[in-house]
């Protein structure tokens, strides 16, 4: 910190600071950008060793011809489908089926060579809806994927004359989550800097002090785009689409609050000494050390998700980590450096004039730390109750695992899956493949198929089993769900309730745990045979798993990492306990009262299962900082002052710049509210009251209540003389 400060200390340091950082943003500018190298196709987001992985590998391997990506066409009209209208969805089959327009098309069901008896066994009871199923080629890129269902959902309207085609399934929704993020992430950058912008201007009313953070923001995030899109465009690691967006909201808050750490301790430094380069000196003195451990407890709590199995999560790691890594440089060496450049004419009109006090600038939060001080069980006792009731509905959250209902409602491939809802049974939506494998072979004696009649009995039987369709094998050779070696038998199992449903998941678990207790009740060698359950309710129970697992692991692992960290910095073993445990009542509190909010107000019935784990690492790693600013000062004011008028200074010093610095991150964040993924909106919401609520309560008067009531404890086992406590 005494090296960092001396960056600070003279104009040669302070030119030659951001000259480099001006020098490496240029070099950079060759590199390619990260957004050219996001993904969301979702692959190898589940470990090889998942029993879904393993199925889908199997069914791949048995029938390798009918690997794909699936698109599902669906028809609505408010009349039936019949013979005497269909022959518009006959051109439309035709059309797809010579394939001139489509290279990436690698199959479609032929509906218009179907006689009108088999026709109707892809229309729905009510007669309103058809689906048609067709299949892209695998490995496509997102926008050969794009550009198949446009084209094909372009020609389909255009030939209806009654009636609508909203294509859906796996290939629909690629197709719409690219046309949804186009524009988005232009949206959410210059939303963030207006945003930025307009809220500095009207905190501090000084047009330098909203441009030099800006000016910081633009260089870090020039490196940091860059630097990420060097790093995905090697390999080194995958970016999700999604990710590039709260990146760039992570940026933006954490970089602004390091600006305001620093401006304001120079500001309060600029009153005590004439000269501008000393006075950024010894405010890099005190903010550095503050800087470096909050930047370091996001840091650690971001490379704790590479402890995760479920992919996305171990895709965010390494992404945030290097993203909080450059802020924190940014933090410690580009923004003290482009302050002390400006001097005093950064606060213009209102310049710091020598001689000042700065605690008289200070008059509201001077007021709140006299009544914590003074009145410590009361305040900390009412912040206390008013957290536990909010994080008493914790418990009472509902989670979805069906990511569509995240998307907006308007959304095609969205509109065509609610229909099929409204349609076709619910296991009709995404049925389970059931593979059979018999490693001598199946030989279909009488024997067998009684074995075989039983299993499918058994399956049924099963909690949650609707149907089991056994394939018709008579002159089984060639059958498309026999293997060519005739290894493998592939069955199709349709499920009660929605596939995405907990129900559903629930079981497919059962149908994994049982499976051997099945085949031995159908007189089938476990030997021999094995069944294996693949689909997207497969995938989905084993996520499930996963994110209950990585969840448990991360927050336990987090909480650890920062909990060392903070007895690290603080020299304690009762401080760092006090702030862990009120950032992680906060987390719990702003989880519970956003789930009051959007149940009562907004109708919410269930949230994303990964806001969770996201809003922890977010929350309690960000929160965090507002108490290790606050906790070093009230230390630094104990080592001249008593305690309780330590944690009066430390408050009224620190509170104009907390506050400010949890308005503009808050506000970053609530940035992602405009996205058109509801995910991000509840993300952007939950983080965004949490920080409020860390920026104002937790660290405006639970804490300092705390140290008020523990006195000369806060900092046991410090030797008796470091930290002065006069009567």
């Amino acid at each position: 910190m005494k090296y960092l400060s001396k960056l600070t200390s003279n104009r040669k340091y302070v030119w030659i600071t951001i000259i480099l950082w001006v020098l490496v943003a240029g070099m950079l500018s060759l590199a390619p950008s990260a957004n050219d190298y996001t993904i969301n196709n979702g692959e190898n987001d589940i470990p090889s060793e998942a029993l879904s992985v393993i199925a889908n590998e199997k069914v791949k391997e048995y029938f390798p011809d009918d690997d794909g990506l699936l698109a599902l066409l669906v028809f609505s009209s408010t009349d039936k489908w019949d013979e005497t209208n269909w022959n518009q969805i006959d051109q439309i089959s035709e059309w797809m089926a010579e394939g001139d327009e489509l290279p990436y098309l690698d199959s479609v069901v032929p509906f218009h060579v179907f006689p009108d008896q088999v026709k109707d066994a892809f229309r729905s009871e009510n007669g309103e809806t058809i689906v048609l199923p067709a299949i892209l080629n695998s490995g496509l890129e997102m926008d050969e994927i794009n550009e198949t269902v446009v084209t094909i959902d372009e020609f389909g309207n255009s030939v209806l004359e009654r009636g609508s085609l909203y294509i859906t399934g796996p290939a629909g929704i690629a197709s719409d989550t690219i046309e949804i993020f186009t524009n988005a992430d232009l949206v959410l950058l210059f939303s963030t800097i207006g945003l930025v912008l307009l809220l500095l201007i009207i905190i501090y009313r000084s047009p330098l002090l909203a441009i030099i953070p800006l000016l910081a923001v633009a260089f870090v995030y020039q490196v940091v785009d860059r630097v990420l899109g060097l790093l995905a465009a090697n390999g080194v690691f995958t970016i999700e689409t999604q990710t590039i967006s709260i990146v760039m909201i992570l940026l933006f808050g954490a970089t602004t609050d390091y600006s305001l750490f620093v401006f304001s301790r120079f500001r309060e430094e600029l009153r005590l000494v004439e000269n501008k380069y000393e006075a950024m000196s010894r405010a890099v003195k005190g903010v550095a050390e503050p800087i470096f451990f909050s930047g370091g407890t996001v840091f650690a709590a971001m490379l704790i998700l590479l402890l995760a199995h479920y992919g996305p999560y171990q895709n965010f790691a390494p992404t945030f980590a290097i993203t909080i890594l450059f802020v924190m440089l940014g933090g410690l060496t580009l923004i003290p450096a482009l302050f002390a450049a400006v001097g005093r004419r950064a606060f213009w009109p209102a310049i710091p004039k020598l001689g000042e006090k700065t605690l008289e600038k200070n008059r509201f939060w001077g007021a709140v730390g006299s009544v914590v001080t003074r009145k410590p069980w009361l305040t900390g006792g009412i912040v206390f109750v008013f957290l536990i009731i909010n994080a008493l509905n914790v418990p009472s959250i509902h989670y979805s695992f069906n990511l569509i209902n995240s998307f907006p409602e308007d959304m095609k491939s969205r509109i065509g899956f609610e229909k099929l809802e409204e349609s076709f049974p619910p296991g009709d939506l995404a049925p389970v493949t059931v593979l059979l494998e018999n490693k001598e072979g199946f030989s279909f004696t009488e024997e067998e198929w009684e074995h075989l009649e039983a299993l499918t009995v058994n399956l049924q039987g099963v909690e949650g089993v609707y149907d089991i369709k056994m394939p018709d094998l008579e002159g089984h050779g060639g059958s498309s769900n026999l293997s060519e070696d005739e290894k493998g038998l592939r069955m199709e199992l349709l499920l009660e309730g929605n596939p995405y449903d907990h129900g559903a998941l629930d079981t497919l678990d059962r149908l994994n745990e049982q499976s051997e207790d099945l085949l031995v009740a159908s007189s089938l060698s476990v030997e021999n045979y094995q069944l294996y359950f693949a689909g997207e309710s497969a995938n989905q129970a084993d996520v499930r798993a996963l994110n209950s697992r990585d969840t448990i692991v991360v927050a336990i692992f987090v909480t650890l990492i920062i909990f060392v960290m903070l007895i690290w910095h603080t020299r304690s073993l009762i401080a760092p306990f006090y702030m862990m445990s009120t950032i992680l009542l906060s987390y719990l509190s702003a989880m519970g009262l956003s789930w009051f909010l959007f149940q009562t107000f907004l109708g919410f019935e269930e949230m994303s299962y990964r806001i969770p784990l996201y809003s922890f690492v977010f929350l309690v790693a960000l929160g965090v900082d507002y108490n290790i600013m606050l906790i070093s000062r009230i230390k630094e004011e104990n080592a001249n002052f008593t305690l309780k008028e330590a944690v009066h200074r430390g408050v009224a010093l620190t509170g104009g710049v907390i506050s400010s610095a949890g308005i503009i991150l808050a506000a970053t964040f609530a940035v992602l509210m405009t996205q058109p993924i509801m995910e991000l909106f509840l993300f952007g919401f939950i983080v965004s009251l949490g920080i409020f609520l860390d920026a104002f309560v937790v660290r405006g008067m639970l804490v300092p209540s705390i140290v008020t009531i523990l006195g000369k404890w806060n900092w046991w086992p410090l030797k008796e003389g470091r930290i002065r406590e006069r009567s």
